[in-house]
């Protein structure tokens, strides 16, 4: 089950957003959710939960995740040739395309089309959205689809693709932008009007895909970063750094458990579990435990049930207990994404949902499948979670799963 620190950092961001799943991974940006009894079976062909289903536009390597805010769903796509990028706005309750709207590229031109110019999902703060392509352009739209403002990166030197998605802050939207040639760097733009309220940089650090999570340590916010070379506390409010461990991170953002903090490449390699009430340097003193090696894998973990949730290739889910990094399972899901994150529900259950073949798993110390469901489009995205609803993004269309 989801700790009592979860719920209540769960709890406090749904007080703010009412049931909306607002930006990558959920309310609290680390997997988890409060909602209970969800769908545990669908099925695209027979129709079976499937509340309805929007098509979308043909959208090249689109890997962002739906979000949901208020009464409305909103999806990024981009085209490689001509160069475009579109923000999506969907009706929740009938999957209605309420507008769609352009946004103009930025400065970077891809050479390496693998990440693609979509990666990052967008956020809200409930009268806006906020989105970022890989071109290096941030922007945030109104509800009625009108562009508030937008600006160009001003540095892209980013390793392969732009992969980290803005997430909210106070009044600020902030965006990763770890990359190569020592030109790292984390921005804090103004929500209403989108000027540079700080900039962290940040030249030792190593490139990274990652997307921070924010959360209350000792009473205070701290925002975790997972880059190439540590795994980093910084302070949101300015970007200062609190502590850091050297660490592998890159493409997996951390999963917490209002505890410690679980973190790996993504690219493989090892894992690290990190005690974040520390100050400076915490290798030596705040390193709880290390796991010899994960293998690739793009999806993010979660803690549930005692135990780190991790997909990697070759279709493999390994459980990790929380406790003491001894390994409770490891098993294949013939089918599933390792680039869709899980979610962990409120009643003890792990969804590994995606427009491809998904798993419905016991979140306990012993491997139980509860459900298998199919859909049979591309699955890459995450999936959202809002009003007992299960939202999945394939490549051809969006999809909103619901009992009926």
């Amino acid at each position: 089950m989801i700790s009592p620190v979860i719920s209540t950092l769960i709890l406090l961001a749904l007080a703010a957003h009412g049931a909306d799943w607002p930006q990558f991974r959920g309310p609290a940006g680390i997997g988890t959710t409060e909602e209970r009894d969800l769908p545990l079976t669908w099925n695209a062909k027979t129709g079976e939960n499937i509340v309805w289903r929007a098509p979308l536009p043909k959208s090249d390597r689109a890997y962002s995740s739906p979000i949901v805010a208020g009464d409305r769903v909103f999806v990024t796509c981009a085209q490689n040739e001509p160069l475009a990028h579109h923000v999506l706005c969907f009706a929740k309750a009938d999957g209605r395309l309420l507008w769609d709207t352009t946004v103009t590229p930025g400065p970077l031109v891809l050479k390496d089309l693998r990440g693609g110019y979509c990666a990052p999902t967008p956020c809200s703060d409930g009268k806006r959205v906020f989105v970022v392509f890989g071109s290096a352009v941030i922007a945030a739209l109104d509800f009625d689809g009108k562009i508030a403002w937008r600006r160009d990166l001003e540095k892209f030197a980013f390793d392969v693709a732009l992969g980290a998605s803005p997430i909210l802050f106070g009044e600020t939207v902030i965006l990763d932008c770890d990359q190569t040639g020592k030109t790292s760097s984390i921005v804090a733009f103004d929500q209403t009007s989108g000027k540079v309220r700080w900039e962290a940089r940040r030249p030792e650090t190593g490139f990274s895909h990652s997307t921070p999570v924010i959360a209350n340590v000792t009473g205070r916010p701290q925002m975790f970063v997972a880059a190439s070379r540590a795994l980093e506390g910084l302070d949101p409010a300015s970007g200062n750094p609190l502590w850091r461990c050297a660490a592998p991170g890159d493409a997996a953002s951390p999963a917490f458990d209002g505890k410690v903090i679980f973190s790996d490449s993504g690219r493989g390699g090892k894992a690290v579990c990190v005690d974040p009430s520390g100050m400076g340097d915490v290798t030596a003193t705040h390193l709880r435990w290390t796991y010899p090696n994960i293998p690739e894998g793009i999806a993010s973990p979660v803690i549930a049930g005692g135990l780190v949730w991790r997909m990697h290739s070759p279709e493999i889910l390994k459980a990790i207990r929380v406790a003491d990094g001894t390994l409770a399972f490891s098993e294949r899901l013939t089918g599933v994404s390792t680039w869709a994150s899980p979610i962990a529900t409120a009643d003890g259950r792990i969804y590994l949902a995606s427009a491809g073949k998904s798993y419905v798993l016991k979140a306990g110390d012993k491997f139980e499948i509860l459900a298998t469901n199919e859909i049979g489009e591309d699955h890459r995205a995450s999936a959202a979670v809002s009003d007992g609803r299960i939202y999945i993004r394939g490549d051809k269309t969006l999809y909103c799963i619901g009992k009926p």
